[in-house]
This record gives C-alpha cells, structure tokens and sequence, in this order.
C-alpha cells in the first residue's frame, strides 16, 4: 500500500525569515518529519498549493477536491493550515471510497516542540486503519468534520459538544 500526501501549506510548512522577521509558508516539511520519525511505509508526498489556510478560497479547495479525487490511492493525507482546516475537510467529505486524513500544526515542523511530529503520525496511522470518509488527526485525537470547530483562545480542536 503506498500512501498520497498531499501537501498545501499551512503552519507545518512555515518557516521564518530573519530578515521580514515573519514567518512565510515555505516548502513542503513532511518528507523530512516522517523521515526522522523512521517512517517505513511507502508513500508519495504530492505539493498541491503553498499557501496560508486562511489565504484558501473556494476555487482552491476545488484543486484539492480535485486531486483528491484523480488520486489511484485510496488511503491518503493532506497536511493543511489549522484556521481552515475544517471547511476543506467538510468540502470533501462528498468523496467516496477514500479515507481521507487532513493534519497540521500549531507551531512549524522546523520547530524541536512542534506538534507537526505527533499529529503527522497521528494522520499516517489513522489514514491506514480508518474506513473510508474524511478525518482530521489533531491534538491526539481524531475528529468528524461536519461537528468539529477549532477552539483558538484554547490552540486546540473540539467536538462542537465538549
């Protein structure tokens, strides 16, 4: 079994910049984290998009949709900036015969004390054991988007019921 990644941006991607003192979406950081996690399961990193999730609009969670879609693989992971993360997930959730596991960070992958480490991990076992539908791995857990929100003053993501 080989496993899709598609890749869109987002924190886990982020990097700084000394001299804009910000932080830029930069390039894809997944190859490297499953890399030194020791990760031996095949699987394809695909970039579709480098940007900030709140920069996504409709048109480009059709790209997605669309990737997603054409993809022979029916397990895959698409790492996505956590402010949008569930509006995409519920964009896709009308595609059949795929599990489908959306992850990200709070803090960039190049970080010692990112959490992109964990809930990659999370994303790749997940996308392996679960049945097909539409996920997101976060903060140790795995959540249906169609009643999950993102709890921001908390940094973390919910069930709307908790």
């Amino acid at each position: 079994m080989t496993l899709k990644i598609f890749t869109t941006g987002g924190t886990i991607d982020k990097t700084y910049f000394d001299q804009k003192s910000e932080y830029q979406v930069g390039e894809p950081q997944a190859s490297g984290v499953l890399e030194r996690a020791n990760v031996v399961l095949d699987y394809e990193l695909v970039p579709i998009m480098q940007k900030d999730s709140l920069e996504l609009t409709d048109a480009d969670r059709e790209i997605i949709r669309k990737a997603v879609e054409a993809a022979p693989e029916s397990r895959m992971i698409i790492t996505h900036g956590t402010d949008t993360m569930i509006k995409t997930a519920r964009h896709l959730q009308a595609i059949t015969g795929k599990t489908i596991v959306l992850t990200g960070s709070m803090y960039p992958a190049q970080y010692r004390d990112s959490d992109a480490v964990f809930n990659l991990g999370a994303a790749v076992t997940a996308a392996q054991i679960l049945e097909p539908g539409v996920y997101i791995a976060m903060n140790g857990r795995l959540f249906d988007p169609a009643c999950s929100v993102k709890n921001v003053e908390m940094n973390r993501f919910e069930e709307m019921n908790d």
